[in-house]
């Protein structure tokens, strides 16, 4: 961060540095093609005297003392330099005076713009001299306001930078502790993402290649094979969606367009397309939206609950249910199928319950054999934020 605010402040200071002569050579194109089409050699005399006086002379109140007088010298040759160029007079005024010589050097720009947009000094009449005094203040005022901003905000950038190597200090001083604790931070985090892209590959690339397997199988025994194989490529594009999200550690796909209920009631219509049996899909309570964890691992144990009674269940009914409470939100896959030993372990059911407990839920599994399977997952109703 502290670098690229370096880098800015190198390029506005380069922006600075050259702004007084593109605003001359801007004031003297305007004056000129403004002109009756003749050279003016006074208008480019006074101009390059302008810019030797940039160039050469140092910075401080000599200097903007001979820039305003420039200034109001090349205004009575054309308004455009009180237009661009005058704008190199407040600029340098306000940074290279102090106090109240700033606010000097500024209405001294301010009265010689004024006067060349009204045609020359003001009628000697009240009325004359007060409209004079009035849109000289105003500028005065505009350009004083602006430039304090500018200031508060050139503090509080030297300030950041002072609290920065202040910090840079003590990160120093602290070498040896920062680089152990770096080194346990990257392994902790490698380990989290192995584990994060373990779980993602089991719940949306192992899911899909075992349907896109099972499609294919199907449609080299079926006379409607067709179906089978755009089932099949349907789920080839959905994994590989899935995959590139993984990688970016984005949320599921059916989540990003539409509520829970309704991705999970999409994903049940999907999983009857491919397998030829149609859940059945109740939600009961109050629907509302929750922490978009929370429904990202209600989602994936659905998938993985209803992946493995593809897999192993052979049933002939199966049916999910979300429930609603007002602190817990629940979900339940049942089937009617060959059940199994709930106490054997599966990297599916291993993932569901990390998931699950990671958010301070409980997953439950009851099956036995010939009875079917019940799997229930409970989470705190933590609402979106």
């Amino acid at each position: 961060m502290t670098s690229r605010l370096d880098r800015w402040e190198r390029v506005l200071e380069r922006q600075l540095a050259a702004a007084p002569y593109v605003l001359l050579a801007v004031s003297v194109v305007l004056a000129l093609a403004g002109g009756d089409g003749t050279v003016s050699w006074v208008t480019l005399g006074l101009a390059a005297s302008a810019a030797g006086w940039v160039w050469l002379v140092p910075r401080g109140p000599v200097y903007v003392a001979g820039l305003v007088l420039l200034i109001g010298v090349l205004s009575t040759q054309s308004l455009w330099f009180a237009s661009f160029f005058g704008f190199v007079g407040y600029l340098h005024s306000w940074r290279y005076l102090n106090g109240m010589w700033r606010l000097a050097g500024v209405t001294g720009v301010a009265a010689f713009s004024v006067a060349a947009y009204s045609g020359g000094l003001p009628e000697p009449t009240p009325f004359g001299i007060l409209t004079y005094v009035f849109f000289t203040g105003v500028i005065v005022a505009g350009v004083a306001l602006f430039s304090f901003v500018g200031q508060i905000t050139d503090e509080r950038s030297a300030e950041r930078k002072r609290m920065v190597a202040q910090l840079e200090e003590a990160m120093r001083e602290n070498a040896g502790l920062h680089a152990q604790l770096l080194v346990q931070a990257r392994e902790a985090g490698v380990l989290d993402e192995r584990r994060r892209m373990a779980a993602e590959i089991h719940d949306t690339l192992a899911q899909g290649l075992t349907g896109i397997i099972t499609q294919l199988q199907a449609a080299g025994q079926a006379d409607d094979w067709h179906r089978n194989v755009d089932l099949a490529l349907r789920l080839a594009r959905e994994s590989l969606a899935e995959a590139r999200r993984s990688v970016h550690a984005m949320g599921p796909g059916p989540l990003e367009s539409a509520p829970l209920p309704e991705a999970l009631r999409d994903v049940a219509a999907r999983w009857g397309e491919l397998n030829g049996l149609t859940p059945e899909f109740t939600v009961t309570g109050q629907e509302r939206p929750l922490h978009p964890e929370v429904e990202e691992t209600l989602l994936r144990t659905a998938q993985e609950a209803l992946a493995n009674v593809a897999k192993h269940a052979h049933a002939s009914r199966v049916g999910l249910t979300l429930s609603y409470m007002e602190d817990v939100v629940t979900l339940d896959v049942r089937d009617d199928g060959i059940g199994f030993d709930p106490q054997l372990t599966a990297f599916g059911l291993t993932a569901m319950r990390k998931r699950v407990d990671r958010l301070a839920g409980t997953l439950e599994v009851e099956s036995e054999s010939g009875a079917g399977t019940a799997i229930s997952a409970s989470l705190p109703a933590v609402a979106r934020g």
